[in-house]
């Protein structure tokens, strides 16, 4: 089960912070200050999963695009294979719907983000794997506005 998901700046920014377990405000920003201090200073060489000290049956997964740190923040036992593809396939259709997307996107049109999330993630669990699929009904929703 996916417990949180964060896409920060090389400055530790969050640009977008969605939890699925109830976290207090102040432990949120302990949480994101420790996922960003794990990933920005890790070697490019090392693996993409981090088993956080914090929470000892969890672990993150992260990708580095450009500036921003997609991480993911998901129990020990699962795969953190396919969690890197959901980050990439979540990075696809942000690059599609936006068109490149750049961190200004995000910022500006984090409505939208929220929605393409919420399309293919829901109550922490992943439920559509198709690109095409999150399109067209992104496509639909944008019909509707």
């Amino acid at each position: 089960m996916i417990r949180f998901i964060l896409l920060q700046n090389r400055q530790g920014k969050t640009r977008l912070a969605k939890y699925y377990v109830p976290l207090e405000d102040s432990e949120k920003h302990k949480v994101e200050y420790e996922v960003h201090r794990l990933v920005v200073n890790r070697d490019p060489k090392f693996t993409n999963f981090v088993e956080v000290t914090r929470f000892r049956t969890h672990k993150v997964i992260y990708r580095r695009y450009a500036g921003l740190f997609f991480s993911i923040c998901v129990d020990i036992t699962d795969n953190e294979l396919a969690y890197l593809e959901c980050i990439h396939l979540f990075v696809e259709i942000l690059d599609h719907f936006f068109s490149n997307v750049c961190e200004l996107d995000l910022v500006f049109n984090f409505h939208k983000v929220y929605l393409i999330l919420d399309e293919f993630i829901l109550a922490g669990e992943l439920q559509e794997t198709s690109k095409k699929a999150i399109i067209e009904r992104m496509g639909e929703l944008e019909k509707l506005e």
